[in-house]
């Protein structure tokens, strides 16, 4: 009995892990869909469709399900279901500021689906948050040890737009305007440096601190967004 109970265990494991590997990959074919829907399938003209599928090689989504999204977008051999970007306001315990991204077929299903998380996690959809918000481009490396001459990598960024340069615990933290961000992200690549996250998000002008109770009930109602199969991305001023 004790041998069937572990098998049991990990393959119910299992199932979690791969259930949950294939929920992030519905948001990458999603993210992918929408840029390719809105500006064509050619990566080399399509800068957000690039950021799309660069982010889903990064997340290890099989080159051929990255196509078919693509393919989706453009119009190719499509299901007939168009996906919409929404912006949702709330704010979060301790007056935080969230702003919640989603890519959905249906408006009234994904609203419903955010209140009811909201109201269930301590939050208040609807609040309006949006001004605390710009949009940037952002790029992190996990891992710069091996590069030698950050002064001039720096330099180098700032060259090409770069508005905030962070080096800490032994990563890089770029801001900068969204139409700078390809260039930010060839120098990154030209230095041989492995980007671990690039893309738009929407970055707080303001930001605010939480005690540690308040932290974990953020956490709690972000999970819980994070979960939603339309929610794309949550963004929060916690500084």
């Amino acid at each position: 009995m004790s041998g069937h109970s572990k098998w049991h265990s990990i393959r119910h494991k299992k199932g979690a892990a791969d259930a949950k590997r294939s929920a992030a990959f519905t948001k990458l074919a999603k993210a992918i869909v929408v840029a390719a829907r809105e500006g064509g399938a050619d990566l080399d003209s399509n800068f957000s469709l690039r950021l799309a599928v660069d982010k889903a090689k990064r997340g290890n989504m099989p080159k051929d399900r990255i196509q078919r999204a693509v393919d989706r977008g453009a119009g190719v051999g499509g299901d007939g279901v168009v996906l919409e970007t929404a912006i949702y306001e709330a704010m979060g315990p301790g007056g935080v500021a969230i702003l919640i991204e989603a890519f959905t077929d249906n408006k009234n299903r994904t609203v419903s689906n955010v209140k009811t998380i909201c109201n269930r996690k301590g939050g208040n959809l609807g609040a309006k948050v949006a001004w605390m918000f710009d949009r940037k481009g952002v790029v992190r490396v996990d891992d710069v040890s091996t590069l030698s001459g950050l002064d001039e990598l720096e330099l180098s960024l700032i060259d090409v737009g770069a508005g905030e340069v962070v080096f800490s615990e032994g990563g890089l933290y770029v801001e900068c305007e969204v139409q700078d961000l390809q260039g930010v992200q060839k120098v990154a690549h030209d230095a041989g440096l492995v980007v671990s996250a690039g893309g738009i998000a929407y970055v707080a002008n303001q930001t605010t601190s939480l005690d540690d109770d308040q932290l974990e009930k953020l956490g709690s109602l972000m999970d819980a967004l994070e979960e939603d199969d339309d929610v794309n991305s949550v963004y929060t001023n916690v500084g």
